[in-house]
């Protein structure tokens, strides 16, 4: 297990993240996200290879345990406090391997992981959540797999999905804010306690105030959850983060 190089009591709190590697959204919306609070936390990224999703064997075997391990030593160097998965995988491999990814990295890191899943997970337990709607660029056989274990692991209702039909991961950061809110319009058209925005590599972060506003629905965007869950993690609260949406918003 490994153990930190330096240790300051005074210094922020690091947060890392892993990055899928033609990802080119979450990096600038996760660091603008603690914009301004470079005091209390930074933000810091690895990358590893993720060009396609699909479920063909060659896509599948992007999410190998290697990969992450190595990543995740590399964040390590840096004395990250917590590391994340930046990456909604979970939902098509499995919340139960997310888990075990986790598992994996704090044994061979001695840091606390999460993934973008599993925060989502977390997120709707604190909120409350029994329903939900799903907005996906993915292609619908991915979109079953995750409303499957949404439905049978977790117990959790999906009302609508809607998808993209998409396998390019370059292609998601090119989906525009006009498909993100006509994907949400049409799932709205039903209530739901959230909507859930799955993909690190839309930009749906940066519209989620003018979405909530619109449908008032909540939304749980993979990327603002997987930042919400480490601010928690490093022992931040997320309420410091400001403009972001409803569940940073300080609980009463």
């Amino acid at each position: 297990m490994m153990q930190k190089t330096m240790y300051d009591p005074k210094e922020q709190k690091k947060i890392g993240m892993l990055t899928p590697s033609s990802n080119t959204a979450l990096e600038p919306i996760c660091s603008r996200m603690v914009s301004g609070l470079e005091d209390q936390v930074t933000m810091h990224y690895s990358r590893l290879v993720v060009t396609k999703i699909s479920l063909e064997e060659d896509a599948l075997s992007q999410f190998d345990m290697d990969p992450f391990l190595r990543a995740a030593e590399l964040l390590a160097h840096a004395d990250v406090d917590a590391i994340a998965w930046n990456g909604t995988s979970g939902g098509w491999t499995g919340f139960d391997f997310d888990r075990l990814v986790c598992e994996k990295i704090t044994e061979a890191t001695g840091i606390p992981a999460t993934t973008s899943m599993l925060a989502m997970l977390d997120s709707f337990e604190e909120n409350n959540v029994k329903s939900l709607h799903m907005v996906t660029p993915y292609i619908p056989e991915i979109d079953a797999l995750i409303k499957k274990q949404f439905e049978e692991k977790c117990g959790y209702k999906v009302v609508n999905s809607r998808g993209l039909n998409q396998t390019v991961n370059r292609s998601f950061s090119l989906v525009t804010p006009e498909q993100i809110d006509q994907m949400c319009k049409e799932v709205s058209v039903e209530p739901a306690d959230g909507t859930s925005i799955i993909c690190t590599n839309l930009r749906s972060t940066w519209q989620i105030e003018q979405l909530e506003r619109d449908y008032g629905i909540t939304v749980y965007d993979s990327t603002a959850v997987t930042v919400w869950k480490t601010l928690k993690m490093v022992g931040i609260d997320p309420s410091v983060v400001k403009g972001w949406g409803r569940l940073f918003e300080a609980k009463n």
